[in-house]
């Protein structure tokens, strides 16, 4: 079968066309069904897996393009993989592709979210529910400390975006200066640095 032919098959068929480093642009249906696996499998945090179903298995950016985009979103008020879930369908499919990225992201916690609040205020004081959750809680710092090295991964040819990344990590994380303050002081020095040295 040719390229043309297999780009023809339509959403339900297979997936739209590939681009020259790759990824897969995906139709408003993809998106929808892509941020709804990402919303159940995020369980303490839906940013790991995101980049591990867009940039890995799906294809639809490259690393680069996830850090980028990502970098935008923490601009942005709200949580952010909701910012991502705008982003991202808007840059495929418009607003319908950001309407129904952001529906699949939020349809499933919704109903998941409401059902174990109602647990959590029934049994939620029973040691054996408070073990669990301080489970969950371990995995999920593990899943962002995960995240974080794979992002500095991409960057290592870049070492001047590692060394403000460890600056913003001692300002916001470290000394527990407010996030937007922390960005607003690095920024105009991270992006002079990247216009002169990024490759």
């Amino acid at each position: 079968m040719s390229a043309e032919e297999a780009s023809a098959d339509g959403p339900g068929q297979g997936s739209a066309s590939a681009t020259p480093d790759g990824t897969h642009a995906p139709t408003v249906r993809e998106l929808f069904f892509g941020f709804f696996r990402i919303a159940i499998s995020g369980f303490g945090g839906s940013l790991p897996f995101a980049r591990r179903e867009m940039v890995e298995q799906r294809k639809w950016l490259t690393a680069r393009e996830f850090t980028d985009i990502l970098s935008i979103c923490q601009l942005m008020p709200g949580p952010n993989i909701c910012n991502m879930s705008f982003c991202i369908g808007a840059r495929f499919g418009g607003f319908p592709g950001a309407v129904v990225s952001f529906v699949g992201l939020v349809a499933a916690p919704c109903v998941i979210g409401l059902s174990l609040a109602w647990l959590y205020l029934t049994y939620g004081q029973t040691p054996a529910v408070s073990g669990m959750l301080r489970g969950i809680s371990a995995g999920a710092v593990g899943l962002f400390i995960a995240l974080g090295l794979k992002m500095a991964w991409v960057e290592r040819k870049s070492p001047f975006m590692l060394v403000f990344a460890a600056l913003a990590f001692v300002g916001a994380g470290l000394l527990g200066l407010p996030l937007v303050a922390v960005i607003l002081g690095l920024a105009p020095f991270s992006i002079l640095a990247a216009r002169r040295w990024a490759t």
